[in-house]
This record gives C-alpha cells, structure tokens and sequence, in this order.
C-alpha cells in the first residue's frame, strides 16, 4: 500500500493546500501523525516507531513542521464550530518551559469543565491576564461570575475590566471552586511532558493550541450536524474541510 499522493491535491482548501505544497506524504497520514502528537503523550521518537509498526515510514524530523503547518489552520477553524460554554468560569495558569525559562499558559473553564479559553503569555502581569480575559469575553460573550485562586494578577485584571463596565462581573477568590481548572490542567500537563519543553514561543503557542483543540473535541465541544455522531478522530480531521 502505497502512503505517497500523486500529482496536485485539487479537493483541498487553498490554505491547507498552500501550506502541503511540495509534501509528497498523504494528507491521510499527515492527519494521524498531526492528530496523536496533540492527543497522545508520545515523544517524537514513539510516534516514528509506532507509525513503523503500521508500515508506514515516517522521520521523527518531519513531523513537527507539519504540526506547525497545519495546528494553527485547525484552530482557527475550529473556534469557528465551537458551542456555546457556561457564564461561570473558573480561571487558572500553568508553568510550560519555553527555551530554558517558564512562561504561564492561561486557562479558564465553566463549571460544566468546559474549556472557555487558553493563551500563553510570557509574563504573569494584569496585563497579560487582563489581555486574556478580553479574548475569551470576545469568544465566548461576558461571563457573570469568573473564578480565581490568589493570583493578584488575574483578581486585577478583572478589577481592570470591571472598572470599565455597567454590569460587573462577580469576582470570586476561592481555592476549592478553583480544583475544577486546576484538575483540567492535568490533561495539558500530561501531554506536555513528553515534549521536555518548547524551543520557541511561537512553536509552543501553536503546539499548545492544538492540544487544546484536541482536548476541547474530546470534551464534545465541537458543534457537529444534527443525528451525526462522529468520533473526536472524524472531528478533528473534519477541521480540513
């Protein structure tokens, strides 16, 4: 069985098929090695040995452009097909090492444990947190009660916003309502290890990103067609479309 295209991808969109131009490997088994590096905790070297075991020959070297490629595509469709999330968030950070030094990844989920958002910042600053929450406010709408640890941080951002608003968002300081994120976390984490760091911010941001897709698909996050129920895997290659 041959895992190689012939001649040009016509059915593809012009983005997918811009950032494929010249790679002669099946965009099937592109989607598998991209798909199992965000959803699985294999290191480079595993998803090479297990690809082998297939019958399919992939260097471990190849994969990480394609996951560049291609992540930063479904993520932006995907945020397109999201559902709705709850109006009460829980929000949290994690340490992710980038090039030798900790970066914060900011995370928010509703009390459901839906995912509401995620963005990497370098610093752990108001500003920083105070950028995030505007992003998932524009994504997701304005939540009435959003959750928080003892972070000064994001209890200033939120003072930041509330500042600027008729209708306030209610701020909760509450270790124990917080577990919900903190327990999420360990998906992320888990996935992360393998990887032993990132060695740039942009890589790390558009790595992080997929993850998170894959996990929010897992979660069942992803408005699919009425009576259609298909598997995450079906879901994230969809992304393609």
């Amino acid at each position: 069985m041959s895992h190689h295209t012939k001649g040009p991808r016509k059915s593809l969109p012009t983005g997918i098929a811009k950032v494929l131009k010249r790679v002669h490997t099946s965009l099937e088994v592109i989607l598998l090695c991209v798909r199992w590096y965000v959803a699985y905790s294999l290191s480079l070297r595993d998803l090479e040995e297990t690809m082998a075991e297939r019958g399919i020959a992939v260097d471990h070297s190849t994969v990480p452009r394609w996951v560049i490629k291609l992540l930063q595509l479904f993520e932006k469709t995907f945020r397109r097909h999201l559902r709705p999330v709850g109006n009460s968030w829980r929000m949290d950070e994690i340490y992710i090492l980038v090039k030798g030094r900790w970066t914060h990844l900011d995370r928010a989920v509703d009390k459901s444990g839906r995912t509401i958002d995620f963005l990497l910042r370098a610093r752990r600053d108001t500003a920083a947190a105070r950028h995030f929450l505007e992003k998932a406010i524009a994504q997701n709408g304005v939540p009435q009660t959003v959750t928080v640890d003892k972070n000064r941080a994001n209890l200033a951002a939120l003072q930041a916003i509330n500042a600027e608003r008729e209708t306030l968002i209610k701020i909760r300081q509450n270790k124990y309502l917080n577990n919900l994120v903190k327990q999420d976390h360990r998906s992320i984490k888990r996935r992360v290890r393998p990887m032993l760091g990132f060695q740039t911010f942009r890589c790390a941001r558009i790595i992080l990103g997929g993850i998170e897709t894959m996990r929010m698909i897992r979660k069942g996050q992803m408005a699919t067609p009425k009576r259609s129920n298909p598997s995450a895997a079906e879901q994230f290659c969809s992304l393609v479309a």
